[in-house]
């Protein structure tokens, strides 16, 4: 959408939107995506499924929180410089006051409400929300053979422990190769998909080996926290999350993986159990995952620490956002480069069913939550229902329910 094009009030809609989004948007980035494709493809018909799925395969090409990097692409898209700036904010915003509160309340009693109620009838509704999405995008993703093989792929691999990141990169990979094997002057064997990412499965990178792998070898986290504890500064912690921001690819679990290794093993900053406590809070709370961060800073340096930290891991998201947000076009007129976000696309919509699935097993655990998945999908698919109003619904559900026991 060129500048000129851009409504009035464009801004205030972006704003409006990302809030709700922020204050409603449940069950991690696959969740987020497809309640942002409800609003921004379906029902306000922003852009095509074609254009969000090239947002989406860009999103999964950087590092950082890929539903944050969403609500930032399409606050662009619709509102320019400014609706970058606001999108993004507008997600983060509601999450960050909610876990803050948290956060404080964690600091005077040692502990958090839980959320089991809510959360009982909220995630079957987000299973419905994600599945309507898949399928959505999956039309108009999936029409060729080989993308189906990379989608099939990528599913199947990721239950075997390889890396969201070998598998993205190595389906973009396959079809930008397989799409343009006559311009490197022959045609390639006929399996190439599956020859290159089995090896993938078979031989992840010694890089990503080291980068990831080994955690269960180490030494105990509390004797390394002891041994390697410095003093708390903001700019430390401002500095550390701005490196994870930078690098970090893949799931909450590589989340975590990174907040370990720098605030419990290298800085020595928190034990163990804090950690898992502040992973939590992220996981329950509406909007990103990585608003983990305010509450690891508010535990740190109170509230000047929350926003320091939370600056730090988002900020590099909305600086790869203004980098690569003016080359997707280009990307398109390239022969090679469109296959590759092709594959992309398909690896992603492969691992939002995996993801879907792994969710699925721990929401959809008896005829109640059953139930409440199959009404939410029945709503959105045959009535179109907003998911925003199922997302209440299957709340109330989930407190009404609970409460019976």
């Amino acid at each position: 959408m060129a500048a000129t094009d851009r409504p009035p009030g464009a801004l205030g809609e972006v704003a409006r939107l990302f809030l709700r989004m922020g204050l409603t948007a449940f069950g991690g980035p696959a969740a987020h995506i497809a309640m942002f494709r409800d609003e921004v493809v379906t029902r306000r018909r922003w852009l095509s499924d074609a254009e969000f799925l090239d947002l989406l395969a860009a999103t999964n090409l950087i590092p950082g929180p890929n539903s944050t990097e969403m609500a930032i692409h399409l606050g662009y898209l619709r509102a320019g410089w400014a609706g970058l700036v606001v999108g993004g904010a507008a997600f983060i915003a509601p999450a960050f006051l909610i876990v803050l509160a948290l956060a404080a309340v964690y600091a005077r009693y040692g502990a958090t409400p839980t959320a089991q109620s809510l959360l009982y009838g909220i995630q079957p509704v987000v299973i419905a929300i994600i599945l309507q999405a898949i399928v959505g995008l999956g039309r108009t993703a999936l029409r060729r053979p080989l993308p189906v093989v990379v989608a099939l792929a990528a599913f199947g691999l990721y239950f075997a422990n390889v890396h969201e990141l070998l598998l993205l990169t190595g389906g973009g990979l396959v079809v930008m190769v397989a799409r343009n094997a006559r311009r490197l002057g022959g045609d390639l064997p006929n399996r190439p998909t599956m020859l290159l990412l089995g090896g993938l499965a078979n031989r992840p990178p010694v890089l990503l080996s080291k980068l990831w792998g080994g955690l269960a070898n180490r030494p105990t986290w509390e004797g390394l926290a002891q041994a390697a504890a410095v003093p708390v500064t903001l700019t430390t912690l401002f500095l550390t999350f701005l490196k994870i921001g930078s690098v970090l690819y893949g799931s909450g679990y590589v989340l975590v993986a990174f907040l370990q290794t720098e605030f419990v093993e290298r800085l020595g900053w928190l034990t163990s159990a804090q950690l898992l406590d502040a992973v939590a809070i992220g996981q329950f709370t509406p909007g990103p995952v990585f608003t983990t961060a305010t509450f690891i800073g508010y535990q740190l340096a109170g509230v000047a620490g929350a926003v320091v930290a939370t600056v730090g891991i988002f900020l590099p998201g909305f600086v790869f956002v203004a980098l690569t947000n003016p080359l997707i076009p280009r990307m398109r007129q390239s022969p090679w480069l469109a296959a590759l976000l092709d594959g992309v696309v398909a690896a992603s919509l492969g691992l939002m069913a995996a993801v879907t699935v792994e969710l699925g097993r721990r929401a959809l655990v008896d005829a109640p939550t059953v139930l409440v998945a199959l009404v939410a999908a029945v709503l959105l698919i045959r009535f179109r229902v907003n998911s925003t109003w199922l997302i209440i619904g299957g709340a109330l559900a989930g407190l009404v329910a609970r409460g019976l026991r």
